[in-house]
């Protein structure tokens, strides 16, 4: 088995680290990359290799620019230890007293502080994983383990990052590939109730985040198959 392969259970995770997240765009399973960050590591047989470990460290320097510049929320941690009585802190680091001293107080003696490293840790810091999507997306980035629906094969009408994407027209066939059965009801009325469900997806939705009638009932009528009315016809057993 490959252990660079990407563990379906990732697909779980709503809050990745940095470091994880990282791996996963660059199509590869995070508890592969040995935490240098030099090359990967099997856990079980502890063969190591680094071949492909630079587009890894590529997206690791991308996602942390656009962390540190603002681009990209994310909850940052950095490494922290209690400062010892004699103890200074290295290059790269800086204090930060537990108990800051008010104006005017008067030190009694020796006072805890914290001696902390000043670059985040990017195997602790954590992005949700929808504002790692938005950012792909902004990227013009739309394949690979966080967009598993998108595949070559899509039609250029029904990708929402191409130029001449129609919200109403992929909302029109993707409608009438849904409902294939209207359960008793008639085709426009079932195309309705399912766009109507899936207004958001496809901008069919006001300002106070409601479903869009006038625009459901339009790209109803488009993809209605039954456009001269008449009664529905009733389920099969």
């Amino acid at each position: 088995m490959d252990f660079k392969k990407i563990n379906p259970l990732w697909n779980l995770a709503d809050i990745l680290t940095v470091s994880d997240a990282a791996a996963l765009i660059a199509g590869v399973e995070p508890n592969s990359v040995d935490s240098s960050g030099q090359y990967f590591r099997d856990r079980e047989s502890g063969l190591t290799d680094s071949g492909g470990i630079g587009p890894v460290n590529i997206v690791l320097s991308a996602l942390a620019n656009s962390i540190n510049a603002g681009r990209l929320k994310a909850i940052i941690r950095r490494n922290a230890r209690m400062q010892a009585w004699d103890e200074f802190p290295n290059v790269g680091e800086s204090i930060r007293e537990l108990y800051p001293m008010e104006s005017g107080e008067i030190r009694q003696g020796f006072e805890p502080n914290v001696i902390y490293c000043e670059a985040p840790d990017w195997g602790k810091t954590t992005i949700d994983r929808q504002d790692l999507v938005n950012w792909l997306r902004e990227r013009g980035f739309t394949t690979g383990f966080f967009f598993p629906n998108v595949t070559s094969d899509t039609p250029n009408y029904l990708d929402p990052e191409n130029l001449r994407y129609a919200p109403k027209l992929a909302a029109a066939v993707r409608a009438w590939q849904a409902v294939t059965e209207p359960n008793g009801k008639h085709p426009k009325q079932a195309l309705q109730k399912w766009l109507r469900e899936n207004a958001a997806t496809f901008r069919l939705t006001k300002d106070d985040g409601n479903p869009n009638e006038t625009g459901i009932e339009e790209v109803a009528k488009v993809a209605n198959w039954e456009p001269g009315g008449g009664a529905p016809k009733t389920p099969s057993a």
